[in-house]
Formats: structure tokens, sequence, C-alpha cells
């Protein structure tokens, strides 16, 4: 089943900020083998613009760094209509304004995507100019083999959502 249409991937974070380019890092290795209509973007500015990507979507998928620096490389999946993003000191964004302050405002305007998966990757530097670390980077093709083997085929056997 095709999910054309369906299906936006983005990958969250400034890719010249060592781990926080972790988002970029999984959309280049979904790049060569992703489903025909997936839609791949990344993203490393204000996160509000999230609003707008996801709008015509029914399924979104994120990927983002958390700044914790207690595991550097560990995968949280989280499905925030279960459960809510992490807030500090657990796992959150490196940036201003975090992933999950902008999925409560999505919520409260009535602008959420019908299913959202985030991926947060534990990072441990985050210095301009540094590179991904080999932990991160590591995760980063886990995080696209999971999305790839798990996340796609349960996608598409959803049904379409009306909105």
């Amino acid at each position: 089943m095709s999910l054309s249409g369906r299906l936006l991937i983005i990958g969250l974070g400034n890719p010249d900020r060592g781990d926080d380019g972790v988002g970029a890092l999984v959309i280049q290795e979904l790049g060569g083998w992703h489903p025909p209509g997936v839609q791949l973007i990344t993203r490393s500015g204000d996160p509000l613009a999230l609003l707008d990507d996801w709008a015509s979507f029914n399924a979104v998928i994120c990927i983002d760094a958390a700044a914790t620096e207690a595991r550097p490389g560990r995968i949280h999946r989280i499905d925030p209509a279960i459960e809510p993003l992490p807030q500090p000191p657990l796992p959150t964004s490196s940036h201003a304004l975090g992933l999950a302050d902008t999925i409560e405002l999505a919520r409260v305007l009535g602008r959420a995507p019908p299913h959202l998966i985030v991926y947060a990757i534990e990072g441990h530097c985050f210095d301009s100019g540094a590179p991904v670390t080999p932990a991160v980077a590591a995760a980063a093709t886990q995080v696209a083999l999971l999305i790839t083997t798990q996340e796609w085929p349960a996608l598409a056997r959803m049904p379409p959502t009306n909105g």
C-alpha cells in the first residue's frame, strides 16, 4: 500500500552543532530508500514552522536531539497521544522553543497531525562546528531502520484520516 500524501518525516536540529544534527542525519539516511510519496524534510529554525509543514499530512514522524548528556545515543520513541513529551530535567529538545511546546500549541489550536511519533535521541556534544558523536550517529542509523521496518508498515495499514 502506498503512503503517498500521508506521511511526513521531519529531521529537526542544526547540523552545524554536533549531536543537534541527528535529525538531518536520519533524513539523509532515509533519502535513498524511502517509499514513493513519503516526504522528507529538515528544519533547523523556528519549530513553529512545523504547524504549516504537517498541516496536510495524516501521519508525521519527528526526529530530534535530546540535550540530556545522560546516555548519548539512547533512543526514545514517544507517541504524544499516549504520553506527553518529557519536560526538564528529562530528555528535551536542545532548542529554545522545544518540540513538546510546539506539539502542545498545535493541540490547543487544533492543528496537530492525527498520528504523530517522536524519536528523541540523547546527545552529548552541541558545540558549534562539532561533528555528530559516534554513539549518536549509530543511533541515527538505528532510527532510520526502525522507521523503515516498523513505522512505515504500521502507517501503511492505517486508514486515511479525513480532514
